[in-house]
């Protein structure tokens, strides 16, 4: 089986054989940090387990250390959380959330693309699967745990040092958020308004059409590439609010055929841990 690296649709997920394929529902709420189980409880994907951002793909007793407010999970309890999903090497993942992925699916995809697992978005997310009329699943699947799995981050693709972005070594920071943000015009989650001096902004929102489904590859190469001109994918660096939407982004451009970009995990939260830290406001 021909693994998906980047985005699955409707139809090639509904034809995998289950044995081969690990489901994963990553509905979240930020507001409601409850609402993505209780979603998943009513209704999922065939098979899939739930995945919680705060829970499973984040470790928030690490927010002190300014890594921001979704800090990565430790190596050691992503590889745990694997085994208890019965993850084994060769196996496609799939991960879906009810934003276009633009929330904990693309998080997932990412956290296990630094541990070098293949795995993809549902293109569409929970949406396309109801309206194309395919089987919902109610309850929790039976576990199946694997033999433990034992990962580790590729730490190239990872962004963690506050100083590397300040100086400008780490290349080229591609802001996630929403314009107004980006600007400084409203801050509604972090201590600060603004952006990094000398980040670019493309929110994660324009990688989609008005569907809820990416743009073919071929236009958002070409929109990436209006945003970033010149610049080499392998020396841009994706941020957000929290390092969660800014790999949307990420996977927007590895859809596109623009591969390499890395990720400034603990992004403006973390950034703005520190009062000391430059901050830009309006457009660069």
């Amino acid at each position: 089986m021909s693994l998906k690296t980047t985005l699955i649709d409707v139809d090639a997920l509904a034809a995998l054989t289950p044995r081969d394929v690990l489901i994963v529902d990553c509905r979240f709420e930020l507001s409601n940090p409850a609402g993505g189980a209780r979603d998943y409880a009513q209704g999922h994907v065939p098979g899939a387990i739930y995945a919680s951002l705060d829970r499973d793909l984040s470790d928030l007793s690490r927010q002190a250390e300014g890594l921001g407010r979704h800090p990565l999970p430790l190596e050691a309890a992503f590889s745990a959380l694997l085994s208890r999903w019965g993850w084994r090497d060769g196996m496609q993942v799939v991960a879906y959330d009810a934003a276009g992925g633009a929330l904990a699916a693309a998080r997932l995809w990412w956290l296990l693309r630094l541990t070098g697992i293949p795995a993809a978005v549902l293109d569409g997310g929970w949406a396309a699967w109801t309206a194309a009329g395919k089987p919902v699943e109610r309850g929790e699947p039976a576990p199946r745990p694997s033999s433990d799995v034992s990962l580790r981050y590729d730490a190239s693709q990872l962004l963690l040092d506050h100083r590397a972005v300040a100086d400008g070594a780490s290349g080229q920071l591609l802001d996630a958020r929403g314009a107004p943000r980006y600007r400084g015009d409203t801050e509604p989650l972090d201590r600060a308004a603004g952006h990094v001096p000398g980040a670019l902004n493309r929110p994660f929102a324009d990688n989609l059409d008005a569907n809820g489904h990416f743009k073919p590859a071929v236009q958002l190469r070409a929109e990436f590439t209006a945003v970033l001109g010149a610049t080499e994918p392998s020396h841009v660096v994706h941020m957000c609010g929290s390092g969660v939407t800014a790999c949307h982004n990420l996977l927007a451009m590895e859809h596109a055929g623009l591969h390499g970009s890395r990720l400034y995990a603990p992004s403006w939260s973390g950034w703005v841990s520190d009062p000391s830290r430059p901050v830009a406001t309006g457009e660069e």
